[in-house]
């Protein structure tokens, strides 16, 4: 069973970076053609992809995003991290780890989410 857990800060300042991991177990993050993501939601919108990494170390990146968003991973730890720079309140939201896209066609396992604030 895969389990992913996201952590970090609840509160991050305007024009700061929101950094966040996550923490996988019951599977490798370097496991073949495996890709895990970054998703966030926003009350009243959808679930918004912002990237992921890949098994092979490759990165990808929504076009919307590509300038403040980096995805880094930590494969002694099982672990990825998400970086979102120069923060504004629009980011405001709940974000989640999965495994999914690009290398597979579905997410098949989500961690529960963390509320992360953007407020001074």
């Amino acid at each position: 069973q895969v389990q992913l857990q996201e952590s970090g800060p609840g509160l991050v300042k305007p024009s700061q970076t929101l950094s966040l991991t996550c923490t996988v177990s019951g599977g490798s993050i370097t496991a073949k053609d495996s890709s895990w993501s970054w998703i966030r939601q926003s009350p009243g919108k959808g679930l918004e992809w912002m990237g992921a990494i890949a098994y092979d170390g490759n990165f990808y990146y929504s076009p919307s995003l590509r300038s403040q968003t980096s995805i880094s991973r930590d494969t002694s730890k099982n672990q990825f991290s998400l970086r979102l720079s120069s923060v504004t309140p629009e980011d405001t939201a709940v974000y989640y780890c999965a495994r999914g896209p690009p290398l597979w066609a579905t997410y098949d396992y989500w961690g529960q989410g963390t509320q992360v604030t953007v407020s001074s």
